[in-house]
């Protein structure tokens, strides 16, 4: 399996290349490709996670930052972290620790000292800061201090230093000051002048540091410094801003899609389409990624070079579709090859998530590698970053429309077609936000925390959805019969009920949660143990007026003609589905209902109902095979025996790709790892309790 390869970066006279790489079985390593030669070499360094490595302007040394573990990359080869360097001329020569804290190491033009920042990226820190030491790590400075700006590049000659602050980009001159200045886009105290429009990330400047590069989405930024400054100088109208150059990336991959005829036979078809229409004994083509043909056993005639499997006394459908699914990509940068999340959701028959709130960098690069078939993993879609009114660093400051169609070209260059307003404080605020999601044709989530007149101005604005639920229960028929008469969904995510006892609580209570072995199979212990083992216990009759109340006024919902999704929050990946469905159930709606929440609505509120959602000629391959009748026992949702993505077959159990291929699943990090000579995960598998 390829490593995947991030974060590189030029040395000065761009004859080399230093990156990271990283490889699920054998981490992470940091390599130099040679330009002229065409070939890279690893440096030689233990196993580990680096990050942001860089090159002194000899290109004798390395500076790199080694991160501590996450439960997605695992915690071997993890200790010591923090900022780095290497000599390069020297033959086994040791790293030496420069910064216990810290990220984004530079050296400076000189090599005399080493840049670092403190505070985090997005959804980091409001105390942000920008450090220098020298090479021992001593004579600390600190040259920025900042609530809201954040990536801080300095360029080359040390003589301006390019951020981000709120989505935006900016350039300041940095002074040699004795004393640390507080920067942000309004600071008097030094030049500063914003270079972009709407946003830019992977900042960077030329050798020179006469130009500012950056990029967003498939567009490729220059600014020329002296052009910028020129404006500030000259006190030019904004009409006359020096405007960055623009290169399309146009690099194109080809989507992955599957060759030959899956058959499936002796089948309860349920189509989930308009009628609900349920085949008793059917059969199922399917030629490559898509639905081929369907009906009755005596009606479809099946291929005869089609690998075929007898589905009898099991039930196959859409895949679940999970529209509120936190699915762990808030970090920035490096991703395993392996995202058991998506394992684990797959396992359980998810086949399409949608994020309303993640890091669009690692959301849509995500994304795209599912689609290329260099991952794993559900349909994945996002908002990306959300749209947040209240404070963060990542908060979205909407005052105009104009700012608003900001936030979303932002947003869609990256590759979201929905955005998520989140507590925008002032109603005009969501409205400009939906008119700017019309004009851009994107699809706008709302969040109003749990505020019940918040939330009902948002349906009647002609927002999408409302995610999470009314926080008021039971509905009486104003609420129902006003928003029956718009097109605005809900979905409750009932897992984090509002207003009451959160609904995953009843389902540590009442089930073994860590005996489940397929759960096991894709998520790691600790994080099953600590949620199920360690469980909050109440009353029963608590959770009557709870989620189940809330259910209640669900199931009135749909009895006026109100959609309602499902959406499992990411609480437990996979099965918290299932407990979604099985809570809808718990208020009153019927088998189909609930299973028409669990597919088509979510198909139709995502705008895919053309291409999912239901089991009709023409359509993706996106199935699912379940154990049992889920029309006459909803429990039975869970026994997912065979899992069918974009026409690829999996058994549900293991996650080994079958049907037309024979690919076996990797193990994941917490299985494969030793420790001290023994399988410490096994033995922890193995610990009972007395």
């Amino acid at each position: 399996e390829k490593d995947f390869e991030f974060e590189p970066s030029f040395n000065k006279d761009g004859s080399k290349i230093v990156y990271v790489t990283w490889s699920d079985l054998d981490k992470g390593k940091i390599k130099i490709y040679n330009l002229n030669t065409n070939k890279s070499e690893t440096v030689n360094l233990p196993k580990g996670i680096y990050r942001t490595p860089s090159l002194s302007s000899d290109g004798s040394k390395l500076l790199y930052l080694k991160e501590s573990g996450n439960e997605h990359q695992g915690f071997d080869y993890t200790t010591n972290p923090g900022i780095y360097t290497l000599d390069l001329n020297k033959t086994n020569s040791e790293p030496k620790l420069i910064s216990e804290t810290g990220e984004y190491p530079l050296f400076n033009k000189n090599d005399s000292r080493i840049y670092f920042q403190t505070g985090g990226y997005l959804f980091g820190s409001l105390d942000k800061g920008f450090h220098s030491v020298d090479l021992t790590g001593n004579d600390h400075k600190q040259h920025f201090k900042s609530k809201y700006s954040n990536k801080f590049v300095p360029s080359p000659d040390g003589n301006f230093i390019a951020f981000n602050e709120l989505h935006k980009v900016y350039i300041a001159r940095f002074p040699k000051a004795g004393q640390t200045i507080d920067l942000s886009s309004n600071t008097k105290s030094v030049p500063v002048v914003e270079v972009a429009k709407d946003a830019g990330i992977n900042l960077h400047w030329s050798s020179d540091s006469k130009k500012l590069n950056w990029t967003l989405g498939f567009e490729y930024y220059t600014v020329e410094l002296e052009n910028s400054f020129e404006y500030l100088k000259d006190n030019k109208s904004e009409d006359n801003v020096n405007s960055p150059d623009v290169i399309e990336i146009n690099t194109t991959v080809k989507s992955d899609k599957p060759k030959g005829l899956l058959a499936f036979t002796n089948a309860r078809i349920l189509t989930m389409d308009e009628d609900s229409t349920v085949i008793v004994n059917g059969t199922i083509i399917i030629d490559e990624n898509k639905i081929l043909n369907f009906g009755s056993q005596d009606e479809v005639a099946i291929p005869k070079n089609a690998n075929i499997y007898d589905l009898n006394g099991k039930t196959i459908m859409p895949g679940l579709i999970d529209v509120h699914a936190h699915q762990g990509t808030f970090r920035y940068g490096l991703s395993p090859q392996k995202h058991w999340p998506y394992y684990a959701n797959l396992a359980y028959g998810v086949t399409t998530t949608h994020d309303p709130s993640s890091n669009s960098e690692m959301v849509f690069s995500h994304s795209e590698m599912i689609k290329a078939g260099r991952m794993v993993g559900p349909r994945t879609y996002s908002t990306g970053i959300i749209l947040y009114g209240a404070d963060g660093d990542f908060k979205a400051v909407v005052n105009n429309l104009e700012d608003a169609k900001s936030h979303l070209r932002r947003t869609k260059a990256f590759g979201a077609f929905s955005v998520k307003s989140y507590n925008q404080p002032r109603r005009n605020q969501r409205q400009q936000i939906i008119e700017a999601a019309r004009e851009l044709e994107m699809l706008v989530f709302p969040e109003g925390g749990s505020h019940f007149f918040h939330n009902l101005s948002m349906v009647a604005d002609g927002h999408t959805g409302i995610e999470h639920n009314i926080p008021v229960a039971p509905l009486y028929d104003d609420v129902l019969k006003f928003w029956s008469n718009t097109e605005t969904h809900n979905t409750p995510t009932l897992v984090v009920n509002y207003g009451s006892v959160t609904g995953e609580y009843y389902w540590y209570q009442n089930t073994n949660v860590w005996e489940k072995d397929r759960l096991l199979n894709f998520t790691p212990r600790e994080v099953i143990d600590s949620r199920a083992r360690h469980r909050t216990m109440i009353p029963n009759e608590e959770y009557d007026n709870g989620h189940i109340l809330t259910s209640q006024s669900l199931k009135k919902m749909t009895d006026n003609g109100i959609k309602v999704n499902m959406g499992a929050h990411g609480q437990l990946q996979g099965l918290g589905a299932h407990w979604e469905m099985w809570m809808l159930h718990q208020g009153g709606m019927s088998n189909m209902e609930v299973l028409q929440a669990a597919t088509i609505n979510g198909a139709i509120y995502l705008g895919m109902d053309s291409e999912i959602g239901t089991i009709e000629k023409g359509k993706l391959a996106d199935l699912i095979v379940i154990d049992g009748n889920p029309l006459e026992d909803i429990y039975s949702t869970e026994n997912v025996v065979y899992t069918i993505i974009n026409g690829r077959m999996y058994d549900s159990e293991t996650m080994n790709e079958i049907g037309n291929y024979n690919n076996p699943r990797e193990e994941f990090w917490w299985k494969s790892d030793k420790y001290d000579g023994f399988d410490f995960h096994q033995r922890l598998n193995s610990f009972e309790l007395p």
